[in-house]
């Protein structure tokens, strides 16, 4: 199958030129209708490279968004996240003349945020990194609540620009991002169904992992294959995880590797060595090390007591 051709959009203003906007009244931020963005059919065999970020509320959009493998759409109110230097597929569909797109994208260039605590701070917004299919589903009062912050950081662009205007946007944005993040928190809890479901595929994938050879010649299973494994994103699946026990992907990795050690342990005459190779360890301190300190005992001292 033929890779689609990638095309990189260096700037605010050549995103308004290819989507047939008129240009931006600040070349740094900008907010844009979703109903008066432009398509054209050319683009369907096309990938798109951001520079910017782009944080959009999108309804009734006609096209289809692939990130990676998996594709979603936006027939519902959702709220997705895009950080610089990510990729974006669409597959643009004909319009349903009964729908019509509506919604809106914020779109920042990290320069806007260049020598601000926020230049900082937006990276630890995990939720940026979180692939379509784990976008954030609005009501109507949190879709209005985005929306009159989003309006607030546009009237405050077409106003005179002056000494306090930074501030006062990069406030707003910030605003925002904790907003969705507060939302977000709000997904997962009443999502609690769907995310037992996630951890009991969870508890299948480590389950086949080591009971499987896998361990012993690829080494231990890392955070980045679990979730590819579950086809989500690394932070939404740690995110997804605390909600529901207060435990990272990590740790449910660790709890099921001390539970293989303990049963290699107590029902097997293999070494501590032998059984830290045969989890996937390169070197056997690192398994001491970790099992004691998940039991407060060493490998030895936990195969003694069973004596």
């Amino acid at each position: 199958m033929e890779s689609k051709k990638v095309i990189k959009i260096n700037s605010i203003s050549e995103f308004h030129r290819l989507r047939g906007l008129r240009p931006p009244l600040h070349p740094l931020v900008s907010l844009v209708d979703y109903s008066k963005v432009k398509y054209a059919p050319e683009h369907d065999q096309v990938s798109w490279l951001l520079t910017y970020y782009s944080i959009a509320t999108k309804k009734d959009v006609p096209g289809k968004y692939r990130y990676g493998q998996l594709t979603y759409d936006f027939d519902e109110g959702l709220m997705s996240f895009f950080a610089p230097n990510q990729i974006l597929n669409v597959a643009y569909v004909e319009n349903d003349p009964q729908k019509k797109p509506s919604g809106w994208i914020l779109l920042i260039h990290p320069d806007f945020l260049w020598n601000t605590p926020l230049a900082k701070r937006i990276k630890q917004y995990s939720f940026f990194d979180y692939s379509l299919t784990e976008a954030l589903f609005l009501s109507e009062k949190e879709e209005q609540t985005i929306t009159e912050i989003m309006l607030n950081i546009q009237r405050e662009y077409q106003t005179n620009i002056d000494k306090f205007s930074q501030n006062i946007i990069i406030s707003q944005i910030e605003l925002l991002l904790n907003y969705a993040e507060r939302f977000y928190e709000r997904q997962f809890i009443t999502r609690k169904i769907e995310n037992h479901a996630l951890l009991t595929r969870l508890e299948e994938v480590l389950e086949e992992y080591f009971g499987s050879e896998s361990q012993k010649y690829e080494g231990l299973p890392t955070v980045q294959f679990i979730a590819d494994s579950l086809a989500v994103s690394p932070n939404y699946l740690s995110n997804s995880l605390k909600s529901l026990t207060g435990q990272s992907t990590q740790n449910h990795i660790h709890e099921k590797l001390i539970a293989k050690a303990k049963e290699r342990l107590s029902t097997t005459q293999l070494s501590v060595s032998e059984i830290a190779y045969e989890l996937g360890f390169e070197h056997p301190q690192s398994f001491s090390k970790l099992f004691k300190s998940k039991t407060n005992l060493s490998p030895i001292a936990f195969r003694q007591s069973f004596n």
